[in-house]
């Protein structure tokens, strides 16, 4: 029997602006779909995520008197050439893509993920006036998507390293090098313009120990930003992931200790850039990352 066509939609998350952020192709299965061919569409769209909803809970009674459950969904993470265990803006695209659609009712989607149970909630923009927009002549809902993800541990790193670091970032110098509970380098260097500027090497890159490689540093004074960042994984079939969530789930603890604040609004420093407000809790290790996406693209898989 013949597949049934899967519906797609290409989003462009921790931005508000299109082309912008990181995009991520969000799709709705309605059946049951092999790992080779979960692999080959993502590879087939070739953006840096690609992820896969299947609903758990039914769709919520339309009897108001009914007890409403909030909306579960099964949801997975795949790269060019592989899945990942935890994805930042293709949870926020694919929750974006949720509450604009006409699958979900109220300010709540639950994610059932290779990291467990991941919340999104839908957080209006500011006041009723100002949390609506007009686009062609019809009321669009302005929104912040608030993804609520485990922390991930930096921890130190004896690393001899230093040397070849500096050569896959052409040259620059490092301050600190830690690394990720994910496997990641961890690489802080001596001001945000300089992670800005980097020109990365990424044949070199790819020798480097770990999965992926995180860069920050301070963000410039005279900027609104607390720190800047950028992540490279051409292991993963990235050179360079535009805007990392889960890279941020590091970020947030390292700079809670440098700065002594809990909150910040972070810059991811690669060509398309993005922004992501943060809201971390030290007692619950949970990291609340805030952000916008925009719906650039929507078809239709027949294969």
């Amino acid at each position: 029997m013949a597949k049934k066509p899967v519906k797609y939609t290409v989003v462009d998350a921790f931005t508000e602006s299109a082309f912008k952020g990181n995009p991520a192709a969000v799709c709705l299965l309605e059946e049951e779909r092999d790992e080779d061919w979960l692999q080959a569409l993502a590879m087939e769209f070739n953006i840096s995520e690609t992820c896969y909803l299947t609903r758990i809970t039914e769709p919520e009674p339309l009897d108001s008197s009914a007890t409403i459950l909030t909306p579960r969904f099964r949801l997975r993470w795949f790269t060019p050439v592989d899945e990942v265990k935890l994805c930042g803006h293709a949870t926020l695209a694919a929750a974006h893509f949720l509450f604009t659609s006409s699958l979900v009712k109220g300010n709540l989607i639950e994610f059932i993920t290779l990291s467990g149970v991941l919340t999104a909630r839908k957080v209006m923009q500011g006041d009723k006036s100002d949390a609506l927009k007009f686009e062609n002549g019809e009321a669009q809902e302005r929104f912040y998507i608030e993804l609520d993800f485990p922390t991930v541990p930096v921890v130190e790193y004896n690393s001899t390293d230093v040397a070849s670091i500096s050569k896959a970032l052409n040259g620059v110098s490092v301050i600190d090098i830690k690394k990720t509970d994910q496997d990641d380098l961890f690489v802080v260097l001596p001001s945000g313009k300089i992670v800005a500027d980097i020109k990365p090497q990424f044949d070199d890159i790819g020798k480097l120990p770990g999965t992926g490689l995180i860069v920050t540093a301070i963000a410039p004074p005279e900027s609104e930003f607390d720190f800047f960042s950028r992540f490279f994984c051409p292991e993963l079939g990235l050179n360079e992931d535009p805007v990392t969530g889960s890279a941020h789930c590091s970020l947030a603890p390292y700079w809670s200790q440098k700065l002594g604040k809990c909150d910040f609004l972070a810059y991811q420093a690669s060509p398309r850039s993005g922004i992501v407000n943060i809201h971390l809790d030290e007692q619950s290790q949970r990291v609340l990352l805030r952000g916008k996406a925009v719906t650039v693209m929507e078809g239709c898989v027949l294969v």
